[in-house]
């Protein structure tokens, strides 16, 4: 590192390589050409990740836990057969799918427990079986700003966060001494995704986004993509949107596609509009304790069913209904 001709020794770094090195310029360039076109992005979840994602790209999966989970998309990535994921580990359920059908080399990793239900046993066995070749750690924080430098097109983000603990040991990131105040600094790099995945509680055709509770690291991830597929709950008119544009967290130049869909988070929950599916999520839990639990689970709720709408048919919707928090089924 250079500052007014001096170098600013790192005093302490990280023992994992850094998955994805960004190239900042080169994603400036990409954002340039992007269009900026009111163009009508409605499309099928599997016309979403057939036209945007690709073998071995970099995709990372917005919220925490079970809350506003891409889920459908997730489903339909799986069945896609698409495989070689490097991906920034924060959605739980979204990972552990993927990780059951050996779909994912590299985690950038974040806290990935099952919250009361405890630590995740698919994500255990994927990372001490091997197929998961690198993993490497950050707090919930740092990775979200790893987004925010992304976004703002810096190299890296300087911070408090990690120094002193073991996650900094087992991360990418470098300590340096402050030039100005001599304070030790944690460097977190840029990240750059290829495709990011987020459910939103409702946007217009065009991408406009709005979302209820917790929005999480969507404002940051979002910036922070290449490709930005969106799932919603509703699509709503424009004028609609426009009625409260300072809720639009995700305007529509970053979306890639837009896919109705519904209880896209089932069995999680989703602000406003359901709570979780408890029942089905011990279920769930229980059945991943083994591989062959998994693979039963995942045949059952995800290969053998060809699209979102037969979820839903499946799971029925006296029982979605039952879960929903709007004052009566739709």
């Amino acid at each position: 590192m250079k500052s007014a001709g001096k170098s600013i020794p790192i005093i302490n770094e990280g023992e994992c390589p850094l998955i994805n090195p960004p190239d900042l310029d080169a994603f400036r360039e990409w954002n340039r050409k992007k269009t900026k076109k009111l163009i009508d992005k409605r499309m099928t979840d599997e016309e979403a990740v057939e036209k945007f994602v690709k073998d071995g790209d970099y995709i990372g999966f917005e919220l925490y836990g079970t809350v506003r989970c891409p889920l459908s998309l997730t489903r339909t990535l799986v069945r896609s057969g698409k495989t070689d994921f490097r991906i920034a580990g924060q959605g739980v359920t979204e990972l552990e799918f993927l990780l059951s059908m050996d779909r994912v080399r590299e985690i950038d990793f974040t806290y990935m427990g099952l919250e009361v239900y405890g630590v995740s046993s698919v994500v255990r066995r994927a990372v001490e079986s091997g197929s998961v070749s690198n993993v490497v750690e950050w707090s919930n924080a740092s990775i979200t700003w790893r987004f925010k430098a992304a976004a703002m097109g810096i190299p890296f983000i300087p911070a408090r966060s990690m120094l002193g603990t073991d996650t900094m040991r087992r991360s990418s990131a470098k300590a340096i001494e402050c030039p100005f105040t001599g304070m030790k600094l944690a460097l977190i790099p840029a990240l750059i995704l290829d495709v990011g995945f987020i459910h939103v509680s409702r946007a217009d055709k065009y991408g406009n986004c709005q979302i209820d509770g917790i929005s999480g690291f969507s404002f940051e991830m979002s910036r922070a993509c290449k490709h930005l597929i969106i799932s919603t709950e509703e699509i709503i008119d424009t004028e609609e949107i426009r009625k409260a544009p300072d809720r639009t967290i995700i305007p529509y130049y970053l979306a890639d596609a837009v896919v109705l869909a519904p209880y896209a988070s089932w069995p999680g929950e989703m602000a406003s509009y359901h709570e979780r599916d408890e029942d089905h999520y011990r279920m769930y839990v229980a059945k991943q304790k083994t591989k062959e639990g998994m693979d039963e689970y995942m045949k059952e709720w995800v290969l053998d069913l060809p699209n979102h709408q037969a979820l839903l048919d499946k799971v029925g919707m006296d029982r979605l209904h039952s879960l929903d928090i709007r004052g009566g089924s739709k």
